[in-house]
């Protein structure tokens, strides 16, 4: 059975995280996770399947930075990390695929130099258009990227 990546971020508490924002959906589906997709997650919290309710099992979890995936996650507090990590993401994003990039709220007092305007300056020049924004969790807001329609 896959296993989630490592913690090394903030955690949360899952039971008011789960719903985090205003709609009351399910955070897998705020996010378009579905079964049989092949997931990419950086840094993503401990309890991420639990904020997703969401069986990993139903995935396939891909760990190397070069196999293809439609599905990627990745979490950063710092400018730096997504400048090393996003090219390798974004060429190994599929065609069809979305790749969601989370940062710390500024409400949430996590030290971050990351919004919204640094994230379309790390991803637009990558061909990626970002096209919905997410509240992950009580600590985390998400972006969702695309490929750019040719």
């Amino acid at each position: 059975m896959p296993r989630p990546a490592a913690p090394t971020t903030p955690s949360e508490n899952a039971s008011s995280a789960s719903t985090a924002g205003y709609s009351g959906k399910p955070l897998s589906q705020k996010l378009g996770l579905k079964a049989g997709q092949r997931v990419r997650l950086v840094r993503a919290p401990a309890d991420y399947w639990t904020l997703c309710g969401f069986d990993a099992g139903e995935l396939t979890l891909i760990a190397r930075n070069n196999q293809a995936f439609d599905f990627g996650h990745i979490f950063a507090t710092e400018r730096v990390e997504l400048e090393r990590e996003l090219p390798a993401l974004t060429a190994a994003l599929d065609r069809g695929g979305m790749l969601w990039v989370s940062w710390p709220k500024k409400a949430s007092k996590v030290p971050t130099d990351i919004g919204e305007d640094t994230l379309r300056e790390l991803i637009l020049p990558l061909g990626l258009v970002d096209v919905k924004v997410c509240a992950v969790t009580a600590v985390w807001s998400g972006l969702k990227f695309l490929r750019r329609r040719e």
